[in-house]
């Protein structure tokens, strides 16, 4: 029954609709944590120490932390397959081009596979960066704030973070539309609502991970 499921056109978009919508609660609350930046190397390192402990002395130290990358990770690679191959799907299904544009189509529709490549990336270079620290010459393991600060105050530290940042605003805006129509949530009644939460989410999580980078260029953090 998966294998049906999965091999379904319908399947993969719910597949995509349900890994979206994981990955964005760990958005919201991910930006959450990040502002805490604002709140002094204290509070921030102390909030890094605490997602390390949660669950404890039940988990043992990282695991919980550890259970959450995982179901990351599965939701990522869910969400790229399924979008790979629905959009190999289309092509075939398609093979021509439109002689005329779907004049409905946005800016964000028309961008969501580059939109999702330059996510996709970025989240490779994320960790890199402030994770494990292999692509940063001054990352200092168990010192979190200081390598956010030391990480933005470099120009490419800041222009890769924020076009991320305004691509992921986008693709939230029509994968958080696209994840309630598969879901069957969507109605005419509902749509306006639903379109109004999609940019209101997209606005806040932009707004509030690109306040971190601008923070410490303007010197609040420092």
């Amino acid at each position: 029954m998966a294998r049906t499921v999965w091999d379904s056109t319908l399947g993969k978009k719910t597949v995509m609709a349900v890994s979206g919508l994981i990955m964005l609660l760990y958005l919201v609350v991910h930006m959450v944590g990040n502002l805490k930046i604002f709140f002094g190397a204290g509070e921030f390192d102390h909030y890094a120490h605490w997602l390390r402990t949660v669950g404890e002395p039940f988990m043992h130290y990282e695991w919980t932390l550890w259970l959450v990358r995982i179901v990351l990770v599965a939701a990522v690679v869910a969400h790229a397959v399924s979008a790979y191959q629905l959009s190999r799907r289309d092509i075939r299904a398609r093979p021509g081009k439109y002689v005329h544009k779907r004049p409905r189509a946005s800016y964000a529709t028309r961008t969501m596979r580059w939109g999702g490549i330059i996510l996709g990336l970025f989240i490779v270079w994320h960790v890199l960066d402030l994770t494990t620290g292999t692509v940063h010459p001054g990352f200092e393991p168990g010192h979190p704030y200081r390598n956010v600060v030391d990480t933005f105050s470099t120009w490419y530290g800041n222009v890769i973070y924020i076009v991320a940042m305004l691509a992921l605003g986008l693709h939230v805006r029509h994968g958080f539309w696209s994840a309630a129509q598969t879901l069957g949530a969507g109605s005419r009644t509902r749509d306006r609502a639903l379109k109004t939460v999609a940019n209101v989410l997209a606005l806040l999580l932009t707004a509030g991970f690109i306040a971190v980078p601008v923070g410490v260029m303007t010197g609040v953090v420092s």
